[in-house]
């Protein structure tokens, strides 16, 4: 079974890469197998016990984790909820060396491309970024460990919030404070929306810093 059978077949992509490890454009691309296999390991798991319950195939999860295919981001968020995580926190995991980082608007971003998804912030940091685009429908529910907010530069979504629902349209911006569940939906095709978030693997806190920090 190959990265393109019955299962996995539409969201695989194999990897895009010349004998150095570049991308046909020369940029290096993130290392998501990486910042898999190690929550994969760090959660003692088999790609068997993955593969049950993403329901990718143990080939192509070993492909991913070998650099030899790119998932799209919708098998990388299937790969994330099997490893209880977000497929953010393991793009952030797949690249740390990086601390001043321009994003143009027509970079690739790592993945497979995904219609309307764009990382803003690339590498491991306390801040989290994503661009969505077009039509988008989550489809899921959604709970972060730390704060996020959600600003519409054009177009209109609408977002469920603990038992609220708020229809928000260009200009304005919604803030979900950490453990706040919620699910959101673009409701005209061109609507664009930026997510901004503190990274989930920061321990955020309200308490005052002591004297002398």
């Amino acid at each position: 079974m190959n990265s393109r059978d019955g299962r996995d077949g539409p969201d695989a992509e194999p990897g895009a890469s010349d004998d150095k490890g570049r991308d046909k454009d020369g940029k290096e691309p993130l290392r998501v197998g990486v910042a898999v296999r190690k929550r994969r390991r760090a959660l003692h798991l088999t790609l068997a016990a993955v593969s049950a319950r993403s329901g990718l195939s143990v080939p192509f999860l070993s492909q991913i984790e070998n650099e030899r295919a790119r998932p799209s981001m919708r098998s990388l968020e299937r790969v994330a909820d099997a490893l209880e995580t977000t497929a953010v926190e393991l793009l952030a995991a797949s690249d740390t060396a990086r601390t001043v980082d321009l994003v143009r608007a027509g970079d690739e971003p790592g993945l497979s491309p995904v219609p309307g998804v764009r990382p803003l912030v690339r590498g491991h940091h306390q801040l989290h970024a994503l661009e969505f685009t077009g039509d988008q429908d989550a489809g899921r529910e959604y709970q972060h460990r730390n704060d996020e907010l959600m600003y519409v530069v054009a177009g209109a979504c609408q977002v469920e919030a603990e038992g609220r629902a708020y229809r928000l349209e260009s200009g304005d911006a919604l803030f979900l404070s950490g453990g706040v569940r919620h699910r959101w939906r673009a409701v005209t095709e061109d609507t664009r929306i930026l997510v901004v978030a503190v990274g989930e693997h920061i321990h955020a806190t309200s308490e005052p810093p002591s004297p002398g920090r």
